[in-house]
């Protein structure tokens, strides 16, 4: 006896015929559809939120790796010889010098570091000085090539670079006055006097982050000595790696490159805790939307069971006409499986597509809202990030099929186990 094989051309045909019948014909058209729109409604938010995610992961490590050193090495407070407390380098080129002789060290720049307030066009505002080499300065990736840049670098030895945040506050343009007001000034006899110096703006940059922008003063290192009564000391090291994920290693040939009494502050100290809440919030969102999908493969089941109780006369008489249970099985699940196949396809379309296009959508939705709806002083980037990636799309479309394969399953089977005698007793 010859047999067929599974998921032969007539049990396609007999799902087709199911998933197009209408109601009064005893087929389900209308839950298909709730069940196909439910589906991809579900792919497609899944994979337009991770790609939302993994924008904001990627863009907030560029804008920390690419703008901040991947480590700092500082000198650990100390008393001297003369019981003085020392926090500042000295003899600082040769340092560099062993820095840089690091197997992995790509970058070792020095630095004068301080916080004061800036002043122009009365008004105020707090900003992070960094006094560094111009030839320092343009290794830093951000800085040589942000997203907006007004001004040329290469004047950076006759004024100071500020971010764009700090040129909007102040109200500030290119050959403009900035004023720095340091409490730590010069000792009198009446107390300290604070230092208040003027410098003229000859480079404006903005890597797209917040806290950066909006904070960030560079000046020439030999100008920031002498503004900071540093003078022939620096305040740190900017250190870049080659692997800056691989940076933790290299904490100890640092240490031991700058001497004694000195301590290193990798990116991951600073940053890795926001980093790791990013991961947490990606997992914690991909359950919750994985809810969704499986929500929307209920719809399936439900569709399923009526199509099976609507469809029990025509099983009967398959049956008797000598189709199989397997057979049976498979014409049923067919039927649900394409839903999830074809929902699923189009929930992917969806979200790549609105990964792809976000900033237009963005733009739109921005503007039908009046604008405002995205404020970077709190969520610290300029625009709306997303990426795809391969994991994340790979993710939805298993988690969509596995779960609509095996929400077809059952019903499907039951369908398969029904008697024909009693399928066809009442007929």
């Amino acid at each position: 006896m010859r047999t067929t094989p599974p998921f032969a051309p007539f049990e396609w045909l007999i799902a087709w015929r199911y998933l197009r019948a209408k109601r009064r014909e005893g087929g389900v058209s209308v839950m298909t559809w709730i069940s196909l729109i439910g589906i991809t409604l579900a792919v497609f938010a899944l994979i337009a939120t991770m790609a939302v995610r993994s924008g904001f992961r990627t863009e907030f490590t560029n804008t920390i790796l690419g703008a901040n050193a991947h480590a700092t090495v500082y000198v650990s407070p100390h008393l001297d010889e003369n019981n003085r407390t020392v926090r500042t380098f000295s003899d600082f080129d040769p340092i560099a010098e062993n820095l840089r002789a690091v197997e992995g060290v790509v970058r070792v720049a020095p630095v004068v570091k301080g916080q004061v307030m800036a002043s122009a066009n009365g008004r105020n505002t707090g900003v992070e000085v960094f006094g560094e080499r111009f030839e320092d300065i343009k290794t830093i990736p951000l800085v040589v090539n942000p997203e907006t840049q007004l001004g040329n670098l290469e004047n950076f030895n006759k004024g100071v670079a500020i971010g764009l945040g700090i040129a909007r506050e102040l109200d500030l343009a290119l050959g403009d006055k900035i004023t720095l007001i340091s409490p730590d000034g010069i000792k009198t006899a009446f107390g300290t006097s604070p230092r208040v110096s003027a410098y003229e703006v000859v480079y404006i940059f903005g890597v797209g982050r917040y806290d950066i922008d909006r904070t960030r003063v560079y000046m020439p290192m030999s100008e920031a000595q002498i503004y900071f009564n540093r003078d022939g000391v620096v305040d740190e090291f900017e250190v870049q790696v080659e692997n800056p994920d691989d940076v933790g290693r290299m904490v100890e040939p640092l240490m031991a490159a700058s001497g004694e009494n000195t301590l290193v502050w990798t990116w991951k100290n600073a940053s890795g805790g926001f980093l790791r809440a990013l991961e947490m919030e990606d997992n914690i969102m991909f359950i919750i939307l994985s809810i969704l999908v499986l929500i929307a493969s209920m719809n399936i089941v439900s569709g399923l069971i009526m199509l099976v109780k609507n469809k029990g006369r025509d099983v009967g008489i398959l049956r008797t006409m000598g189709l199989t249970q397997g057979s049976i099985l498979r014409v049923f699940f067919i039927c649900g499986a394409s839903i999830g196949v074809v929902g699923t396809i189009l929930g992917v379309i969806l979200g790549c597509l609105f990964a792809i296009y976000i900033d237009p959508i963005f733009n739109f939705v921005n503007l039908v809202a009046g604008g405002g709806v995205w404020d970077p002083s709190v969520r610290m980037l300029s625009t709306l990030p997303a990426e795809l990636q391969l994991g994340d799309v790979a993710s939805a479309v298993i988690l969509s099929l596995g779960l609509a394969f095996g929400a077809t399953y059952f019903p499907a089977r039951r369908a398969a186990r029904m008697n024909p005698v009693e399928a066809l007793r009442y007929e």
